[in-house]
Protein backbone atom coordinates (compact mmCIF):
# COMPACT_ATOMS: atom_id res chain seq x y z
CA UNK A 1 0.00 0.00 0.00
CA UNK A 2 1.32 3.64 -0.72
CA UNK A 3 2.17 4.94 2.34
CA UNK A 4 1.09 8.35 1.27
CA UNK A 5 -2.50 7.11 1.42
CA UNK A 6 -3.00 5.19 4.60
CA UNK A 7 -4.83 6.47 7.54
CA UNK A 8 -1.85 7.68 9.15
CA UNK A 9 -0.35 10.17 6.60
CA UNK A 10 -3.77 11.16 5.81
CA UNK A 11 -4.57 12.47 9.34
CA UNK A 12 -0.96 13.80 9.78
CA UNK A 13 -1.89 15.94 6.70
CA UNK A 14 -5.06 16.84 7.58
CA UNK A 15 -3.07 18.37 11.07
CA UNK A 16 -0.53 19.79 9.28
CA UNK A 17 -2.96 21.40 7.51
CA UNK A 18 -4.94 22.70 10.37
CA UNK A 19 -1.94 23.96 12.11
CA UNK A 20 -1.01 25.75 8.82
CA UNK A 21 -4.44 27.46 8.57
CA UNK A 22 -4.33 28.10 12.21
CA UNK A 23 -1.05 30.19 11.78
CA UNK A 24 -1.66 31.99 8.53
CA UNK A 25 -5.11 33.15 10.07
CA UNK A 26 -2.64 34.46 12.87
CA UNK A 27 -0.99 36.23 9.80
CA UNK A 28 -3.71 37.77 8.07
CA UNK A 29 -5.36 38.76 11.01
CA UNK A 30 -3.80 39.03 13.64
CA UNK A 31 -0.96 40.58 13.12
CA UNK A 32 -2.26 43.42 11.33
CA UNK A 33 -4.39 44.23 13.51
CA UNK A 34 -1.42 44.25 16.56
CA UNK A 35 0.24 46.71 13.95
CA UNK A 36 -2.81 48.92 13.44
CA UNK A 37 -2.98 49.32 17.11
CA UNK A 38 0.57 50.01 18.02
CA UNK A 39 0.30 53.14 14.98
CA UNK A 40 -3.25 53.94 16.40
CA UNK A 41 -1.36 54.24 19.98
CA UNK A 42 0.91 56.66 18.43
CA UNK A 43 -1.20 58.60 16.66
CA UNK A 44 -3.26 59.04 20.04
CA UNK A 45 0.04 60.01 21.64
CA UNK A 46 0.85 62.86 19.41
CA UNK A 47 -2.50 63.64 19.17
CA UNK A 48 -2.47 64.27 23.11
CA UNK A 49 0.27 66.06 23.41
CA UNK A 50 0.04 68.67 20.10
CA UNK A 51 -2.34 71.25 22.15
CA UNK A 52 0.00 71.70 25.13
CA UNK A 53 2.76 72.15 22.50
CA UNK A 54 0.89 74.39 20.71
CA UNK A 55 -0.15 76.58 23.69
CA UNK A 56 3.98 76.87 24.55
CA UNK A 57 4.16 77.76 20.54
CA UNK A 58 2.05 80.35 20.83
CA UNK A 59 2.74 82.05 24.09
CA UNK A 60 6.73 82.29 23.29
CA UNK A 61 8.08 85.04 20.32
CA UNK A 62 9.49 84.03 17.23
CA UNK A 63 13.18 84.16 17.73
CA UNK A 64 12.67 81.82 20.86
CA UNK A 65 10.99 79.18 19.73
CA UNK A 66 13.59 77.01 18.83
CA UNK A 67 14.15 76.03 22.79
CA UNK A 68 10.76 75.29 23.07
CA UNK A 69 10.56 73.51 20.06
CA UNK A 70 13.83 71.19 21.26
CA UNK A 71 12.25 70.92 24.74
CA UNK A 72 8.95 69.25 23.66
CA UNK A 73 10.36 67.02 21.34
CA UNK A 74 12.00 65.76 24.52
CA UNK A 75 8.70 65.78 26.35
CA UNK A 76 6.25 64.72 23.73
CA UNK A 77 9.15 61.82 22.69
CA UNK A 78 8.42 62.97 19.11
CA UNK A 79 10.09 65.53 16.50
CA UNK A 80 8.48 68.81 16.84
CA UNK A 81 8.44 70.88 13.51
CA UNK A 82 7.00 74.49 12.79
CA UNK A 83 5.83 75.45 9.63
CA UNK A 84 4.95 78.61 8.20
CA UNK A 85 2.74 78.94 4.97
CA UNK A 86 4.10 81.35 2.49
CA UNK A 87 1.45 80.40 -0.23
CA UNK A 88 -1.64 78.09 -0.57
CA UNK A 89 -0.09 74.83 -0.71
CA UNK A 90 3.56 76.16 0.24
CA UNK A 91 5.08 75.16 3.71
CA UNK A 92 8.49 76.57 5.02
CA UNK A 93 10.44 75.14 8.19
CA UNK A 94 9.92 77.83 10.72
CA UNK A 95 11.87 75.81 13.58
CA UNK A 96 12.62 72.09 13.75
CA UNK A 97 13.41 70.06 16.76
CA UNK A 98 16.02 68.14 14.15
CA UNK A 99 18.69 69.54 12.46
CA UNK A 100 17.59 68.44 9.41
CA UNK A 101 14.13 70.43 8.30
CA UNK A 102 14.83 70.14 4.46
CA UNK A 103 13.08 66.34 4.38
CA UNK A 104 9.49 67.79 5.60
CA UNK A 105 9.12 70.25 2.85
CA UNK A 106 5.46 70.14 1.80
CA UNK A 107 4.34 67.13 4.85
CA UNK A 108 1.17 66.00 3.48
CA UNK A 109 0.08 65.77 7.24
CA UNK A 110 0.80 69.25 7.68
CA UNK A 111 -0.24 70.63 4.14
CA UNK A 112 -4.04 69.21 5.14
CA UNK A 113 -3.74 70.97 8.61
CA UNK A 114 -3.05 74.13 7.04
CA UNK A 115 -5.57 73.73 4.33
CA UNK A 116 -8.52 72.81 6.30
CA UNK A 117 -7.68 74.94 9.45
CA UNK A 118 -8.13 71.82 11.85
CA UNK A 119 -5.93 69.06 13.61
CA UNK A 120 -4.93 66.19 10.87
CA UNK A 121 -3.47 62.65 11.79
CA UNK A 122 -1.84 59.94 9.82
CA UNK A 123 1.36 58.20 8.62
CA UNK A 124 3.68 58.94 6.23
CA UNK A 125 7.04 57.66 4.69
CA UNK A 126 10.13 58.99 4.21
CA UNK A 127 13.14 57.83 2.74
CA UNK A 128 11.82 54.29 3.28
CA UNK A 129 10.72 55.10 6.71
CA UNK A 130 7.34 55.02 8.12
CA UNK A 131 6.33 57.86 10.68
CA UNK A 132 3.03 58.81 12.55
CA UNK A 133 2.28 61.85 12.27
CA UNK A 134 0.27 64.57 13.89
CA UNK A 135 -0.60 68.74 12.67
CA UNK A 136 -2.84 70.96 14.27
CA UNK A 137 -2.94 74.92 13.14
CA UNK A 138 -0.85 77.23 15.29
CA UNK A 139 -2.03 80.71 13.92
CA UNK A 140 -3.46 81.55 10.75
CA UNK A 141 0.66 81.13 8.86
CA UNK A 142 2.33 78.70 11.27
CA UNK A 143 1.42 74.76 11.83
CA UNK A 144 2.97 72.57 14.55
CA UNK A 145 3.79 69.03 13.52
CA UNK A 146 4.47 66.06 15.92
CA UNK A 147 6.15 63.39 14.06
CA UNK A 148 7.39 59.67 15.03
CA UNK A 149 9.49 57.33 13.76
CA UNK A 150 7.69 53.85 13.72
CA UNK A 151 10.60 51.72 13.26
CA UNK A 152 10.71 50.71 16.91
CA UNK A 153 7.33 49.57 16.83
CA UNK A 154 7.39 48.17 13.47
CA UNK A 155 10.35 46.61 14.79
CA UNK A 156 8.86 44.92 17.30
CA UNK A 157 5.66 43.20 14.80
CA UNK A 158 8.23 41.99 12.55
CA UNK A 159 10.00 39.98 15.84
CA UNK A 160 6.23 39.05 16.46
CA UNK A 161 5.90 37.68 13.22
CA UNK A 162 9.56 36.05 12.88
CA UNK A 163 8.92 34.21 16.94
CA UNK A 164 5.11 33.02 15.22
CA UNK A 165 6.85 31.37 12.34
CA UNK A 166 9.47 29.78 13.84
CA UNK A 167 6.60 28.85 16.79
CA UNK A 168 4.42 27.88 13.67
CA UNK A 169 6.91 25.61 12.09
CA UNK A 170 8.00 23.84 14.84
CA UNK A 171 4.19 23.18 15.76
CA UNK A 172 3.79 21.87 12.25
CA UNK A 173 6.81 19.37 12.80
CA UNK A 174 5.67 18.52 15.91
CA UNK A 175 1.89 18.44 14.73
CA UNK A 176 3.45 15.72 11.44
CA UNK A 177 5.57 13.78 14.01
CA UNK A 178 2.62 13.44 16.84
CA UNK A 179 -0.30 13.02 14.32
CA UNK A 180 1.69 10.30 12.34
CA UNK A 181 2.33 8.46 15.61
CA UNK A 182 -1.34 8.92 16.79
CA UNK A 183 -2.55 7.40 13.40
CA UNK A 184 -0.25 5.25 13.19
CA UNK A 185 -1.39 3.33 16.47
CA UNK A 186 -5.39 3.80 15.52
CA UNK A 187 -3.97 2.32 11.74
CA UNK A 188 -2.83 -0.55 13.57
CA UNK A 189 -6.23 -1.21 14.80
CA UNK A 190 -7.78 -1.06 11.79
CA UNK A 191 -5.46 -3.45 10.55
CA UNK A 192 -5.65 -5.76 12.95
CA UNK A 193 -9.74 -5.73 12.38
CA UNK A 194 -8.71 -6.04 8.88
CA UNK A 195 -6.45 -9.46 9.82
CA UNK A 196 -9.26 -10.68 11.30
CA UNK A 197 -12.22 -9.66 8.77
CA UNK A 198 -9.46 -12.11 6.37
CA UNK A 199 -9.44 -15.01 9.11
CA UNK A 200 -13.33 -15.03 9.22
CA UNK A 201 -13.80 -14.35 5.57
CA UNK A 202 -11.57 -18.03 5.67
CA UNK A 203 -13.45 -19.70 7.54
CA UNK A 204 -10.80 -19.59 11.05
CA UNK A 205 -13.52 -18.67 13.55
CA UNK A 206 -10.65 -19.63 16.46
CA UNK A 207 -9.03 -16.47 17.25
CA UNK A 208 -11.16 -13.59 18.75
CA UNK A 209 -11.12 -9.92 17.74
CA UNK A 210 -10.24 -7.98 20.63
CA UNK A 211 -9.47 -4.58 21.03
CA UNK A 212 -9.76 -2.48 23.99
CA UNK A 213 -10.90 0.82 22.93
CA UNK A 214 -13.68 2.43 24.13
CA UNK A 215 -14.17 4.49 20.86
CA UNK A 216 -16.15 3.89 17.33
CA UNK A 217 -13.25 0.72 16.58
CA UNK A 218 -13.91 -0.89 19.89
CA UNK A 219 -17.53 -1.01 18.90
CA UNK A 220 -16.15 -2.23 15.54
CA UNK A 221 -14.24 -4.76 17.39
CA UNK A 222 -17.01 -5.63 19.29
CA UNK A 223 -19.56 -6.20 16.28
CA UNK A 224 -16.56 -8.55 14.70
CA UNK A 225 -16.66 -10.37 17.20
CA UNK A 226 -20.03 -11.40 17.74
CA UNK A 227 -20.18 -12.09 13.74
CA UNK A 228 -17.26 -14.36 14.30
CA UNK A 229 -19.23 -16.35 17.41
CA UNK A 230 -22.19 -16.16 15.24
CA UNK A 231 -20.77 -17.57 12.29
CA UNK A 232 -18.84 -20.15 14.48
CA UNK A 233 -21.91 -21.07 16.02
CA UNK A 234 -23.78 -21.42 12.30
CA UNK A 235 -20.47 -23.65 10.90
CA UNK A 236 -20.60 -25.82 13.64
CA UNK A 237 -24.34 -26.26 13.20
CA UNK A 238 -23.31 -26.64 9.65
CA UNK A 239 -20.68 -29.45 10.02
CA UNK A 240 -22.85 -31.30 12.64
CA UNK A 241 -25.91 -31.12 10.31
CA UNK A 242 -24.03 -32.43 7.27
CA UNK A 243 -22.17 -35.61 9.66
CA UNK A 244 -25.65 -36.36 11.02
CA UNK A 245 -27.78 -36.36 7.91
CA UNK A 246 -24.64 -38.20 6.00
CA UNK A 247 -24.61 -40.85 8.97
CA UNK A 248 -28.79 -41.18 8.92
CA UNK A 249 -28.67 -41.25 4.91
CA UNK A 250 -26.15 -44.44 5.08
CA UNK A 251 -27.44 -46.59 7.50
CA UNK A 252 -30.49 -47.45 5.90
CA UNK A 253 -28.93 -46.90 2.23
CA UNK A 254 -26.06 -49.66 4.03
CA UNK A 255 -29.06 -51.32 4.85
CA UNK A 256 -30.92 -51.56 1.50
CA UNK A 257 -27.60 -52.52 -0.19
CA UNK A 258 -27.28 -55.69 1.93
CA UNK A 259 -30.45 -56.57 1.38
CA UNK A 260 -30.21 -56.57 -1.94
CA UNK A 261 -27.22 -58.57 -2.47
CA UNK A 262 -28.69 -61.63 -0.35
CA UNK A 263 -31.98 -61.61 -2.30
CA UNK A 264 -29.51 -61.23 -5.35
CA UNK A 265 -26.67 -64.05 -4.34
CA UNK A 266 -29.13 -66.24 -2.44
CA UNK A 267 -31.58 -68.82 -2.58
CA UNK A 268 -34.26 -67.83 -0.31
CA UNK A 269 -37.54 -69.26 0.55
CA UNK A 270 -40.50 -67.18 0.11
CA UNK A 271 -41.18 -66.33 3.74
CA UNK A 272 -37.59 -64.66 3.85
CA UNK A 273 -38.36 -62.71 0.84
CA UNK A 274 -41.36 -61.51 2.41
CA UNK A 275 -39.23 -60.72 5.61
CA UNK A 276 -36.26 -59.21 3.60
CA UNK A 277 -38.91 -57.16 1.35
CA UNK A 278 -40.93 -55.79 4.30
CA UNK A 279 -37.40 -54.76 6.18
CA UNK A 280 -36.53 -52.60 2.98
CA UNK A 281 -39.75 -50.98 3.04
CA UNK A 282 -39.38 -49.82 6.05
CA UNK A 283 -36.25 -48.46 4.85
CA UNK A 284 -37.08 -46.93 2.27
CA UNK A 285 -39.68 -45.32 4.43
CA UNK A 286 -37.29 -43.93 6.63
CA UNK A 287 -35.41 -42.56 3.65
CA UNK A 288 -38.44 -41.03 2.54
CA UNK A 289 -39.26 -39.59 5.69
CA UNK A 290 -36.04 -38.50 6.43
CA UNK A 291 -35.39 -36.43 3.03
CA UNK A 292 -39.01 -34.81 3.69
CA UNK A 293 -37.88 -33.44 7.47
CA UNK A 294 -34.40 -32.32 5.67
CA UNK A 295 -36.60 -30.48 2.65
CA UNK A 296 -38.95 -28.77 5.60
CA UNK A 297 -35.52 -28.33 7.64
CA UNK A 298 -33.75 -26.17 5.25
CA UNK A 299 -36.72 -24.51 4.07
CA UNK A 300 -37.16 -23.30 7.80
CA UNK A 301 -33.52 -22.30 7.82
CA UNK A 302 -33.89 -20.30 4.43
CA UNK A 303 -37.09 -18.44 5.37
CA UNK A 304 -38.59 -20.00 2.20
CA UNK A 305 -41.83 -21.19 4.64
CA UNK A 306 -45.06 -18.98 4.69
CA UNK A 307 -47.39 -19.56 7.21
CA UNK A 308 -51.28 -18.13 6.94
CA UNK A 309 -53.03 -15.73 9.90
CA UNK A 310 -56.22 -17.72 10.16
CA UNK A 311 -58.87 -18.91 12.85
CA UNK A 312 -58.00 -22.91 13.45
CA UNK A 313 -60.18 -24.99 15.86
CA UNK A 314 -58.40 -26.66 18.33
CA UNK A 315 -60.55 -29.02 19.06
CA UNK A 316 -61.06 -29.92 15.33
CA UNK A 317 -57.56 -30.18 14.99
CA UNK A 318 -57.54 -32.90 17.29
CA UNK A 319 -60.19 -35.03 16.43
CA UNK A 320 -58.26 -35.32 13.32
CA UNK A 321 -55.45 -36.28 14.46
CA UNK A 322 -57.31 -38.77 16.55
CA UNK A 323 -58.36 -40.40 13.18
CA UNK A 324 -55.58 -40.04 11.82
CA UNK A 325 -53.43 -41.87 13.97
CA UNK A 326 -56.07 -44.51 14.95
CA UNK A 327 -55.08 -47.29 13.07
CA UNK A 328 -51.00 -46.57 14.55
CA UNK A 329 -52.57 -46.54 17.97
CA UNK A 330 -54.65 -49.59 17.43
CA UNK A 331 -51.70 -51.39 16.13
CA UNK A 332 -49.16 -50.80 19.05
CA UNK A 333 -51.26 -51.25 21.82
CA UNK A 334 -52.15 -47.78 22.79
CA UNK A 335 -54.88 -46.25 23.92
CA UNK A 336 -55.75 -43.04 22.50
CA UNK A 337 -57.66 -40.29 23.96
CA UNK A 338 -58.89 -36.66 23.01
CA UNK A 339 -59.81 -33.72 25.86
CA UNK A 340 -61.67 -31.11 24.60
CA UNK A 341 -62.61 -29.09 27.34
CA UNK A 342 -63.30 -25.52 25.14
CA UNK A 343 -62.90 -26.12 21.53
CA UNK A 344 -60.62 -22.80 21.85
CA UNK A 345 -59.66 -20.96 18.39
CA UNK A 346 -55.95 -20.04 17.84
CA UNK A 347 -54.98 -17.84 15.10
CA UNK A 348 -52.36 -19.97 13.48
CA UNK A 349 -51.48 -22.15 9.91
CA UNK A 350 -54.11 -24.88 10.22
CA UNK A 351 -51.75 -27.56 7.97
CA UNK A 352 -48.46 -26.41 10.00
CA UNK A 353 -50.20 -26.89 12.99
CA UNK A 354 -51.06 -30.34 11.93
CA UNK A 355 -47.96 -31.06 10.86
CA UNK A 356 -46.80 -30.01 14.82
CA UNK A 357 -49.53 -32.19 15.86
CA UNK A 358 -48.45 -35.35 13.84
CA UNK A 359 -44.97 -35.36 14.97
CA UNK A 360 -46.03 -35.14 18.39
CA UNK A 361 -48.37 -37.25 18.32
CA UNK A 362 -45.64 -39.79 16.36
CA UNK A 363 -43.53 -39.89 19.13
CA UNK A 364 -45.66 -40.37 22.01
CA UNK A 365 -46.74 -43.51 19.93
CA UNK A 366 -43.51 -44.39 18.71
CA UNK A 367 -41.06 -44.08 21.84
CA UNK A 368 -43.57 -45.42 24.49
CA UNK A 369 -44.34 -48.86 25.06
CA UNK A 370 -47.58 -51.00 24.52
CA UNK A 371 -50.78 -49.99 26.39
CA UNK A 372 -49.42 -46.66 26.90
CA UNK A 373 -51.65 -44.00 27.35
CA UNK A 374 -51.85 -40.95 24.99
CA UNK A 375 -54.12 -38.08 25.66
CA UNK A 376 -54.65 -34.74 23.00
CA UNK A 377 -56.03 -32.24 25.23
CA UNK A 378 -57.50 -28.44 24.48
CA UNK A 379 -57.36 -25.26 26.52
CA UNK A 380 -56.80 -21.47 27.06
CA UNK A 381 -54.05 -19.93 29.59
CA UNK A 382 -53.50 -16.34 29.68
CA UNK A 383 -54.47 -15.28 26.27
CA UNK A 384 -53.34 -18.31 24.46
CA UNK A 385 -54.25 -21.32 23.10
CA UNK A 386 -52.81 -24.91 24.03
CA UNK A 387 -52.83 -28.20 22.45
CA UNK A 388 -51.21 -30.95 24.68
CA UNK A 389 -50.35 -34.43 23.98
CA UNK A 390 -49.78 -36.37 27.23
CA UNK A 391 -48.30 -39.64 27.70
CA UNK A 392 -47.77 -41.37 30.85
CA UNK A 393 -44.77 -43.95 29.68
CA UNK A 394 -41.22 -44.03 31.39
CA UNK A 395 -40.90 -40.43 30.52
CA UNK A 396 -37.96 -38.64 29.31
CA UNK A 397 -34.00 -38.95 31.52
CA UNK A 398 -33.12 -35.37 33.13
CA UNK A 399 -29.58 -35.38 31.13
CA UNK A 400 -31.69 -35.71 27.52
CA UNK A 401 -34.55 -32.76 28.59
CA UNK A 402 -32.18 -29.92 27.24
CA UNK A 403 -31.47 -31.57 23.92
CA UNK A 404 -34.71 -32.92 22.96
CA UNK A 405 -35.22 -30.11 20.20
CA UNK A 406 -31.63 -30.22 18.90
CA UNK A 407 -31.36 -31.17 15.59
CA UNK A 408 -30.38 -34.92 15.17
CA UNK A 409 -30.34 -35.48 19.10
CA UNK A 410 -32.25 -39.28 19.48
CA UNK A 411 -32.49 -40.39 23.87
CA UNK A 412 -30.35 -43.21 23.72
CA UNK A 413 -32.48 -46.65 23.61
CA UNK A 414 -35.13 -45.08 21.45
CA UNK A 415 -36.73 -46.48 18.20
CA UNK A 416 -34.08 -46.64 15.22
CA UNK A 417 -36.64 -45.53 12.84
CA UNK A 418 -36.09 -41.74 14.10
CA UNK A 419 -33.96 -39.04 12.69
CA UNK A 420 -33.85 -36.93 15.12
CA UNK A 421 -35.30 -33.87 13.43
CA UNK A 422 -39.29 -34.10 14.38
CA UNK A 423 -39.03 -31.74 17.28
CA UNK A 424 -36.56 -29.43 15.99
CA UNK A 425 -38.43 -28.85 12.87
CA UNK A 426 -41.95 -28.85 15.22
CA UNK A 427 -40.57 -26.06 17.20
CA UNK A 428 -39.35 -24.06 14.48
CA UNK A 429 -42.97 -24.06 12.78
CA UNK A 430 -44.44 -23.41 16.27
CA UNK A 431 -41.94 -19.75 16.47
CA UNK A 432 -43.33 -19.09 11.94
CA UNK A 433 -46.60 -18.59 13.55
CA UNK A 434 -45.55 -16.99 16.90
CA UNK A 435 -46.48 -19.36 18.93
CA UNK A 436 -44.00 -21.94 21.34
CA UNK A 437 -43.77 -25.39 21.76
CA UNK A 438 -43.00 -26.69 25.41
CA UNK A 439 -41.93 -29.92 27.38
CA UNK A 440 -42.92 -30.93 30.52
CA UNK A 441 -41.54 -34.07 31.82
CA UNK A 442 -41.66 -36.07 34.75
CA UNK A 443 -40.82 -39.77 35.75
CA UNK A 444 -43.46 -41.45 34.06
CA UNK A 445 -45.39 -38.55 32.50
CA UNK A 446 -44.18 -36.30 29.42
CA UNK A 447 -46.41 -33.53 27.94
CA UNK A 448 -45.64 -31.33 24.69
CA UNK A 449 -47.79 -28.26 24.66
CA UNK A 450 -48.07 -26.29 21.41
CA UNK A 451 -49.03 -22.99 22.35
CA UNK A 452 -50.39 -20.71 20.05
CA UNK A 453 -52.40 -17.19 19.57
CA UNK A 454 -55.92 -17.00 20.77
CA UNK A 455 -58.30 -16.06 18.22
CA UNK A 456 -59.60 -12.41 18.89
CA UNK A 457 -62.99 -13.62 19.23
CA UNK A 458 -62.33 -16.50 21.95
CA UNK A 459 -60.39 -13.66 24.06
CA UNK A 460 -62.87 -12.29 25.77
CA UNK A 461 -65.40 -15.34 26.05
CA UNK A 462 -65.38 -17.38 29.07
CA UNK A 463 -64.37 -21.18 29.20
CA UNK A 464 -67.00 -23.33 28.57
CA UNK A 465 -67.52 -26.09 30.80
CA UNK A 466 -68.70 -29.15 28.77
CA UNK A 467 -66.14 -31.06 27.22
CA UNK A 468 -66.17 -34.13 24.75
CA UNK A 469 -63.89 -37.80 25.65
CA UNK A 470 -63.41 -39.63 22.65
CA UNK A 471 -61.24 -42.80 23.74
CA UNK A 472 -59.52 -45.15 21.32
CA UNK A 473 -58.19 -48.25 22.40
CA UNK A 474 -56.53 -51.57 21.72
Amino acid sequence: MNPLRSVGARLSLALVVVVAGALALVDLIVVPSLERNLVHAKLAQLREAAPGIRRQVQGTSSYKIDPVVSTAAVSASARVSVFQELDPGTLLPFADSSALSSDLADDSIALRSAQTGREASGTVERRDKRYAEAALPVSDRLVLLLSADLRDSLANINLVRRRLLIAGITALVASLLAGYAAASVFARRIRRLERAAERIADGDFDEPVSDHGRDEVGQLAAAFERMRMQLAGLERARREFIANASHELRTPLFSLGGFLELLENEELDPATQREFLATMREQIDRLTKLATDLLDLSRVDAGRIHVESEPVDLGDLAHTLADEFRAVAIGGGHELEVVDRSSPTAVADEERALQVGRILVENALIHTPAGTAVRLSTARREGTVVLTVEDNGPGIPAKDIPHVFDRFYRIEGSAASGSGLGLAIARELAALMEGSLELHATAGRTIFALVLPVARRDLDAPPREAFHVESVGA
